[in-house]
């Protein structure tokens, strides 16, 4: 959107006094017209025919109308049931104006809708305040519901750009592997506001696989997109003077590259190992990251996790690694924080633990991190998590 255009949607019209006076007698519309004609911000209308009224107070927008009660061809009373039946002058603030005093007809008024009752001629100084008292509270109404309007069509283009951005975060998420002596799979549900997740796997060499998941802080697309400046350095193995076997090395490389002052005050976990398949080691480091998840064909399971402050943080951070043989067949989780940071529906937070337990009764089912998945949004009571839910896994054979 062009800038001039954002500008001008955010800005509030100023909207000007404007009176219509609708009454048959042309002496009265000369009196309240003199009466105004001192305060130049008011803008004068007068209607002398009541059957045009409606027509009238559409096409020049009133902030306040002064109609009589008593007028040939339209009783005043229906005249006004007319304006609190149109879309367009339901709240434009309505002021009666009659010869006498009467309470049957004061009530009658504004049991109709009258906002308003004056004896006419009304005193110049209480008409003005009166004009002015109503105007304002119309043009706040008017004020609000642009106000209003804009914030809508703002969401509905935020949450256009946060699908968009989406999507291209998927689109940039590997393939799962199917076949062979390592497969994956994964699932990847983005929150509403988009958060920070993103993840992948390859082949460094013919014997070194890298496996890794990051998750930007905040929301947004700001930290999507930093989500896949980290995920295409990764993918392509772009950052200098790094060996991308050594985990600890990557992560420290990681971090000089994305300090947080230069990031817009974002910064990002991560989890980042690598399997030698000719030695059957597991090397990996994690940066303020959840632990991963490692079940081994015995059934014990293994915490995967180094003691390494996040990514962006402090510069020149040395990240220290670990490395586990892994017993095969072997089955690791990976997944960010917000596959069980999750509220139940006692209010209370589920925890990593009782995460840990489910998964693990889940564990070697085809379909486990869908049945998770659709466990975690049950407890959520609704179908769009706070934040995005990212698991893949990995089968050593």
């Amino acid at each position: 959107m062009p800038p001039e255009q954002t500008k001008a949607d955010s800005a509030l019209t100023q909207h000007a006094i404007t009176v219509l006076l609708i009454d048959d007698q042309a002496m009265v519309a000369e009196a309240v017209r003199r009466m105004l004609a001192s305060d130049e911000d008011i803008i004068f209308h007068y209607c002398q025919d009541p059957t045009k009224a409606v027509h009238v107070a559409t096409e020049i927008g009133p902030t306040v109308i002064l109609q009589d009660l008593v007028m040939p061809e339209i009783d005043g009373l229906t005249l006004v049931r007319f304006f609190r039946a149109h879309p367009r002058l339901r709240d434009v603030p309505l002021i009666v104006l009659s010869t006498k005093e009467e309470a049957t007809t004061k009530a009658e008024a504004f049991a109709l809708g009258a906002n308003d009752y004056l004896v006419k001629l009304p005193d110049r100084i209480e008409l003005i305040a009166r004009i002015r008292y109503h105007s304002k509270a119309y043009i706040n109404l008017l004020q609000r519901n642009e106000a209003y309007e804009a914030l809508v069509k703002s969401q509905q283009i935020l949450s256009a750009q946060i699908q968009r951005a989406a999507e291209y975060v998927t689109s940039l998420l590997p393939l799962p592997i199917l076949d062979g002596a390592i497969t994956t799979r994964w699932r990847f549900v983005p929150s509403a506001e988009l958060g920070g997740d993103s993840f992948g796997y390859h082949w460094i060499d013919e014997d070194h696989f890298a496996i890794y998941l990051l998750d930007v802080c905040d929301h947004g697309v700001g930290p999507a997109l930093l989500s896949v400046s980290a995920l295409n350095v990764l993918r392509s193995q772009s950052l200098p003077n790094t060996d991308f076997r050594k985990p600890g090395r990557v992560l420290a490389a990681l971090n000089d590259t994305f300090q947080m002052e230069n990031q817009n005050d974002l910064y990002f976990t991560i989890w980042y190992g690598v399997f030698n398949r000719a030695t059957g080691e597991l090397k990996y480091a994690s940066a303020g990251h959840p632990p991963a998840l490692l079940v081994c064909a015995s059934g014990e399971v293994a915490e995967l996790k180094t003691p390494n402050i996040m990514i962006g943080g402090l510069p020149g951070v040395e990240y220290k690694s670990a490395s586990v043989t892994l017993e095969l067949p072997t089955r690791l989780y990976i997944y960010s924080d917000g596959v069980y940071e999750v509220r139940k529906p006692d209010g209370e937070m589920w925890t990593f633990d009782e995460f840990k337990g489910y998964l693990l009764d889940l564990q070697g089912a085809e379909s486990e991190i869908d049945q998770l998945y659709d466990h975690v949004r049950r407890m959520n009571q609704g179908d769009t998590l706070e934040d995005d839910f990212s698991m893949l896994t990995a089968n050593f054979r």
